[in-house]
């Protein structure tokens, strides 16, 4: 198996938390995300943002509103709701799980050697 399909799957995996977290900063419009997201190095294509957020929003994690904007037509901001908040809270509590559990093995792993 290659590292590379490996590693697309693990940021596939963690794309909608990283979403949430940069929406629970601030409202954001989609092309703002894919920037912030690319500067962390998970890099997205406006192909897998856009079905991503309607997702969120149908299933009511997600607000928008639009913004008139002075380059061009109105802006389609993006918005935790308060339901978004809660799931994010339980997204950050499971990432802690996972990440202790790693840091755990890891730091056998390298004790063992």
């Amino acid at each position: 198996m290659k590292v590379e399909k490996v590693k697309s799957q693990m940021r596939r995996g963690l794309l909608e938390y990283c979403i949430l977290l940069l929406l629970d900063r601030e409202a954001a419009y989609s092309s703002d995300i894919i920037d912030k997201l690319r500067e962390a190095k998970l890099i997205v294509v406006e192909g897998t943002l856009y079905p991503l957020l309607t997702r969120l929003k149908n299933d009511g994690l997600l607000s928008y509103e639009w913004q008139e904007s002075t380059q061009g037509p109105p802006r389609k901001y993006y918005a935790l709701t308060a339901e978004g908040k809660v799931f994010l809270g339980e997204l950050e509590e499971s990432w802690r799980e996972l990440n202790n559990s790693v840091e755990y093995i890891a730091s056998r792993k390298s004790k063992t050697e």
